[in-house]
């Protein structure tokens, strides 16, 4: 027996749900034309006006926002609420160190919660549950978005967040935790280490929540079969809202979008063009029961199909496809968002070169990232000492960068194969 926590938007009709995003849209594009300089330059160059988008077959007139807007308006420019009202703010890491802030007003959470909370009932949780949260906390969105959705559940919650997994292990074994959240690769490491120390009869685990990183079906059924529990997709961004944007129900066959808060759409990434159901193109949302940062259509630079046939488990929400790659270089290595220019920024401000190889890994489900940065014949040195030492302090500049830790290999002048084309510096070897 499917259960929802608000039912009434989750299994709304068609006509109900696109009444709701009427209304909602309207308010939204006339209060962001009125309250957001930046974005009414934007409307007023494309020629539109909020009197011109009655409802959601209007959205299409509307200008995109990209990454690149939210960089040049840094920090408060997209803001529609004055900033004595927000409550909280979240973010990413930044490509050359100027991060994506988002900001949330009581109401913003409230309803984030609630997108979480969505997540947890529909992979089985009650308030007779007890979620172990063993994403991230502090800027990232993963760990506050779940935990307040568990509250809102009524889950017993365990804010754990990540790491420490001796300590995660013994929580879960004495507090009986049944719902766990966190990257998938983080889960499949649990799961091995639960494994190894013989404690696979003390875990009461029935499922798990995981996003943030790509995984494959083959890991899902590896988790699964690992750790005894059925494991549910979640999708969500920062600058639209963390996880929660879309998730997973029992028939795991793609995530359902919260359409009351967020209407996607996609579109060709080359040109724009809106596309029908069932073509695969970049990911648009458009937030529309926002208060402090209301993004409208939104490039989300992330390749994906939409439905929006209804669903076995009951629901009526639009379905989007477990993600099938993005139209940028960006990588998301261990839940973080990796761009080879964050990397290139690190090592010229050192002094490097822009001669540099990224290699990523997945060892036992553990994603590993390593740096070949080539020296410069000046740099090049016989002393193991000091290539040490340059080797460690690059690795705690990355690490300020990007919040991770990279293993970086000093190579020697010339080492690194060019190109006579486009530079090829990334080489994932996932498999994902």
């Amino acid at each position: 027996m499917e259960n929802y926590y608000q039912p009434d938007i989750e299994t709304a009709s068609r006509d109900q749900m696109t009444a709701l995003q009427n209304k909602r849209l309207v308010d939204t594009v006339k209060r962001v034309y009125e309250n957001v300089e930046y974005y009414r330059k934007k409307m007023q160059e494309t020629g539109v006006e909020p009197g011109d988008i009655r409802g959601v077959e209007d959205l299409h007139k509307l200008p995109f926002l990209t990454k690149d807007d939210l960089r040049e308006c840094y920090p408060y420019g997209l803001m529609a609420r004055p900033v004595r009202d927000s409550v909280r703010i979240q973010s990413t890491s930044g490509t050359t160190g100027r991060r994506v802030v988002a900001f949330y007003t009581q109401h913003d959470i409230d309803v984030w919660e609630d997108c979480c909370a969505r997540a947890i009932v529909a992979a089985g949780g009650t308030k007779d549950d007890v979620c172990h949260v063993s994403y991230g906390f502090g800027l990232f969105t993963g760990g506050a978005g779940l935990n307040g959705g568990s509250h809102k559940v009524g889950c017993l919650t365990l804010p754990m967040s990540s790491g420490n997994t001796d300590r995660q292990i013994q929580f879960m074994t004495d507090l009986g935790s049944t719902i766990l959240c966190c990257t998938p690769s983080y889960a499949a490491y649990l799961a091995e280490s639960i494994n190894e120390r013989g404690l696979r009869d003390q875990i009461h685990l029935k499922a798990g929540i995981f996003g943030a990183e790509a995984w494959s079906e083959e890991m899902r059924r590896d988790i699964e079969s690992s750790l005894g529990i059925k494991a549910y997709d979640i999708y969500g961004l920062t600058e639209i809202s963390g996880p929660g944007v879309s998730f997973e129900c029992s028939e795991q066959s793609g995530m359902h979008v919260n359409e009351d808060n967020f209407i996607p759409e996609i579109i060709d990434p080359k040109t724009g063009k809106v596309l029908p159901d069932g073509e695969k193109g970049e990911l648009v949302f458009t937030c529309i029961n926002k208060d402090a940062f209301p993004l409208i259509r939104y490039r989300t630079k992330d390749i994906t199909v939409l439905s929006h046939e209804k669903c076995s488990c009951g629901r009526t929400l639009a379905k989007m496809s477990r993600l099938m790659g993005r139209t940028d270089d960006m990588l998301i290595v261990k839940g973080v968002n990796v761009f080879p220019s964050q990397i290139e920024t690190v090592l010229m401000n050192e002094g490097y070169p822009a001669n540099y190889l990224i290699i990523v890994t997945r060892e036992n489900n553990s994603d590993r990232l390593e740096l070949q940065v080539e020296m410069t014949p000046e740099m090049f040195s016989d002393s193991m000492s000091e290539m040490e030492g340059r080797e460690k302090r690059l690795i705690g500049a990355l690490k300020s960068m990007l919040g991770i830790y990279v293993d970086v290999r000093l190579v020697a002048p010339k080492t690194i194969t060019r190109s006579e084309g486009k530079a090829k510096r990334v080489i994932d070897k996932r498999h994902i």
